[in-house]
C-alpha cells in the first residue's frame, strides 16, 4: 500500500473545514453532536490536517443534492476563501452524489468521516492481516460510491481521505475493484483460519485469553505495556493501536495468562471497518475475560461506554466476562470521580502508578480464579490431582486414610474446559 503526505508544503499542514449536519433523526438518538465535531476535529489532528474552522447546520433532513443545503454550501464556499482551506471534511457519511455536487459547488476536496477514518488506518496499518483489512473497507466503501466520485479520484494519493488503493482507475474498473474484493476476503479468510486454530491450541492447552476492548485513545495500550512490560506504541493519538498485540500476563499466583490489545472503537465506527475488522475483533469475542477501560476523564465517558458495549453486541461478545477498568483517574477530577459506579466487576487506576497495576492484577485473578472447593480425591488418583492444579489454585493439601484432601481457588474457565470430572470429588458440605 502506498503511503501518502497530509502536507502541502514543506511545512504547511492541509487545512481543513468541519462541517456537520444535525438533523431530527440526530436529536432522537440523544447523541451530542459538538462533542461529535470535537471528536471529528481529534480525527483530523491524528491525520496530520490543520482544522481552521467549523460549521455547523440544522435541518429536519439532509438535503439530497447538497447535504447541507446549497445555501448553506454557498457559506462554507465563502468561509474556505476566507480561511484557505482546500478541504471539507463532514461529519456523516456522503453520497457519491452528495460529493460529486459540493466538489462542483465549492471547490474543495470533500472528505466524510467515514473516508477520514479509513485513511488514518490505512497510515497506521503495518501486519499483512492490517493492510488487507483496510483496503478491503476500502473498496467496500468505495465501490457504490463510484458514479459519484469526482475530483476526488484525480487526487488519489495525494492527502486524506486517499490513501490506499493505489493507481486503479476506479472510476471505470468496477469489475477489477469487485474481483479484488473477492480476493481480499478470500485471503482474510485465510488469516481468520489461522488466528482460530492459534485460539484453539491455546484453549487445548488451558491457556485463558483476556482482551483489552474500550474506546480509541481510552489507554489500553498503555495498560498493556505497563502490566507485560511490552515494547508497544502508547501514543496520545486516536488509533494508535491497530493490529491486535498478545502478550504474556504473569498474575501474583503465578498462573501465567495471554493478555490481547484490540483496536479501539469509536462511535460511528464504519460499518465497512467493522466487518473487515472482524478476523482482528474476533479475539475480543473468543476471550474468557474483556477489560473495558474506559477513559475516566472524557466528559463523554457514558457515551463512549455505550459505543463500546454495542460494538461488542454487534460482535457476539455483550454476554461476556468483563471488568469495566476507569482508567486515567489521575486527569479526573474529584467530583467525576464520586460519579463513577462502583461493584465488584469495576476497578480505578492510574496505569503509572504501580500498586495500580498490581491491584489491577489482582482484579484480574479474582476474575478469573472464582470460588474456593475441597476436593477429596483417591490417593492413587494423581492424574486427578493435577488436573486440581491445572484448573485453579491450591491453596491447602491434607490426606485423610486413602485420599488426598485439596483445597483449590477454582478457575471458572479452566473448570469449564477440563475440570468437569472433578465435580464429582468434591466435598459439598
Amino acid at each position: 500500500m502506498r503511503q501518502s503526505t497530509y502536507e502541502v508544503g514543506s511545512n504547511e499542514k492541509e487545512k481543513a473545514l468541519l462541517v456537520s449536519l444535525v438533523t431530527d433523526s440526530v436529536k432522537r438518538t440523544g447523541s451530542d453532536p459538538q462533542h461529535s465535531v470535537v471528536e471529528l476535529a481529534a480525527l483530523a489532528d491524528t491525520a496530520g490536517v490543520e482544522v481552521v474552522d467549523t460549521i455547523m447546520q440544522n435541518l429536519d433532513v439532509p438535503d439530497k443534492k447538497y447535504f447541507v443545503g446549497k445555501g448553506k454550501a454557498q457559506e462554507i464556499r465563502e468561509l474556505a476563501e476566507k480561511t484557505g482551506a482546500t478541504t471539507a471534511i463532514f461529519d456523516q457519511e456522503l453520497s457519491g452524489a452528495q460529493v460529486r455536487n459540493l466538489e462542483e459547488t465549492l471547490d474543495l476536496k470533500i472528505i466524510d468521516r467515514t473516508q477520514l477514518i479509513l485513511d488514518i488506518f490505512a497510515g497506521r496499518a503495518k501486519t499483512r492481516e492490517g493492510i488487507l483489512q483496510v483496503e478491503l473497507a476500502q473498496f467496500s466503501y468505495l465501490l457504490p460510491r463510484l458514479s459519484g466520485q469526482g475530483k476526488n479520484l484525480s487526487r488519489l494519493g495525494g492527502g486524506i481521505g486517499t490513501r490506499g488503493p493505489g493507481e486503479t482507475k476506479l472510476e471505470t474498473d468496477r469489475r477489477h475493484i469487485r474481483n479484488r474484493i473477492t480476493e481480499l476476503k478470500r485471503q482474510l479468510e485465510a488469516v481468520t483460519a489461522h488466528r482460530t486454530l492459534h485460539r484453539e491450541r491455546r484453549r487445548k492447552v488451558g491457556v485463558v485469553q483476556v482482551a483489552l476492548v474500550g474506546y480509541t485513545n481510552a489507554g489500553k495500550s498503555t495498560l498493556l505495556r505497563q502490566l507485560t512490560e511490552a515494547d508497544v506504541l502508547a501514543e496520545d493519538k486516536l488509533f494508535a493501536t491497530l493490529d491486535p498485540t498478545s502478550r504474556n500476563l504473569i498474575l501474583p499466583s503465578g498462573k501465567e495468562i495471554i493478555l490481547t490489545d484490540t483496536v479501539g472503537f469509536i462511535q460511528n465506527l464504519p460499518h465497512d471497518l467493522v466487518a473487515a475488522f472482524r478476523a482482528t475483533l474476533e479475539e475480543a469475542a473468543e476471550a474468557d475475560l474483556l477489560l473495558h477501560v474506559v477513559d475516566t476523564s472524557s466528559p463523554m465517558r457514558e457515551r463512549q461506554q455505550q459505543v463500546v458495549d454495542n460494538v461488542l453486541q454487534e460482535l457476539g461478545a455483550g454476554g461476556k466476562p468483563s471488568l469495566t477498568v476507569y482508567n486515567k483517574i489521575d486527569l479526573c477530577s474529584a467530583s467525576a470521580l464520586s460519579l463513577l459506579t462502583g461493584g465488584p466487576s469495576t476497578i480505578r487506576v492510574n496505569s503509572f502508578i504501580e500498586r495500580d497495576m498490581l491491584r489491577l492484577r489482582e482484579a484480574i485473578e479474582d476474575k478469573i480464579l472464582g470460588e474456593i472447593a475441597l476436593f477429596r480425591i483417591p490417593a492413587s488418583r494423581g492424574d486427578l490431582a493435577a488436573l486440581a492444579y491445572r484448573v485453579g489454585e491450591v491453596t491447602d493439601q491434607d490426606t485423610e486414610d486413602d485420599y488426598l484432601l485439596l483445597t483449590v481457588r477454582l478457575n471458572p474457565v479452566d473448570m469449564a474446559k477440563s475440570g468437569r470430572v472433578l465435580e464429582d470429588f468434591r466435598v459439598t458440605e
